[in-house]
């Protein structure tokens, strides 16, 4: 832990502001998305709009004391050491919110460098971002973040992406097949390892149902369900209008390297600096409208 604490944590201003890449959506004038222009086809999502089932889903398959641990479960720890991590692997998900954020590059080095400097690297920046951070906002943190594979990466990309949905509309087994892909995603792929995903999520539901979030007498009709998928694959250069959105991004990109007569860009942040169409979330409304494009 001594060693850990002395090396390069984040500040408070780097966990009060962790860096990611948001993707530019595109509107049409009737307000259907008509695309996006992204380096992750990510744009995040309010705690206020998860469904209750997604975040159950969440806490009682991944850190049943999620609402009162302080970052790290000391019990769930002792008991991933005694049975070597057999019976739950002691991560909380604060733990797993800090790898994402500052530690995942110890996932390429070695065994030494993992478990000397990053688990107590996570346990230092999980308890800070407790502090930092309400349970609602860190449990929103963790799915915007998450990459479901696919170019789904947080929970609003990752329920239109395989389900063509709101993150609002996700039904229970939808929320479980999803929380149940944060295992390890690319193991529990939907569209490579559908029978291997359907078992994961039946799990997940029966999480949910021994901590009683989930009746127990649905468990039958929901895991007779398939998974549902309605798969829509995300590309700059697929879906409709591609040349309006082209000639889009072209005029976009001109509007904002536009500068004013004393150097300054004339459509720019608080701080002056530039807005990066394919990083910084923006949102822009255009004249098209979706029906006359489909005619």
């Amino acid at each position: 832990l001594m060693l850990a604490s002395t090396s390069d944590l984040p500040d408070t201003e780097t966990l009060a502001n962790p860096k990611t890449d948001l993707a530019t959506r595109i509107y049409t004038v009737d307000g259907v998305q008509l695309g996006s222009f992204y380096r992750e086809n990510r744009a995040d999502v309010r705690y206020s709009d998860l469904p209750e089932s997604l975040v159950q889903a969440l806490i009682c398959t991944e850190d049943v004391r999620f609402r009162d641990h302080t970052g790290v479960d000391f019990k769930s720890l002792a008991r991933a050491i005694i049975y070597l991590a057999k019976r739950g692997g002691g991560s909380t998900i604060t733990q797993q919110l800090a790898k994402q954020l500052f530690t995942e590059r110890y996932d390429r080095t070695g065994f030494f460098e993992r478990a000397v400097l990053q688990k107590p690297k996570e346990w230092i920046i999980a308890t800070r971002l407790e502090r930092q951070y309400t349970k609602d906002e860190i449990i929103g943190l963790y799915l915007n973040r998450y990459d479901f594979l696919n170019q789904a990466v947080g929970i609003r990309s990752a329920a239109q992406v395989y389900f063509g949905k709101s993150v609002q509309s996700l039904e229970v087994h939808e929320s479980a097949m999803l929380v149940g892909m944060l295992k390890n995603s690319a193991l529990f792929n939907p569209l490579r390892r559908p029978e291997l995903v359907v078992e994961r999520r039946s799990t997940v539901m029966s999480q949910m149902a021994k901590y009683g979030v989930l009746p127990a007498e649905d468990l039958d009709s929901l895991n007779a369900l398939s998974l549902g998928l309605r798969y829509q694959r995300v590309s700059h250069d697929e879906g409709p209008a591609p040349h309006f959105r082209e000639k889009l991004r072209a005029e976009v990109g001109e509007l904002l390297s536009d500068k004013a007569d004393d150097g300054s860009f004339k459509v720019a942040k608080a701080d002056g600096a530039p807005y990066d169409l394919y990083r910084d979330g923006l949102v822009i409304h255009t004249t098209l409208d979706s029906r006359l494009q489909a005619y």
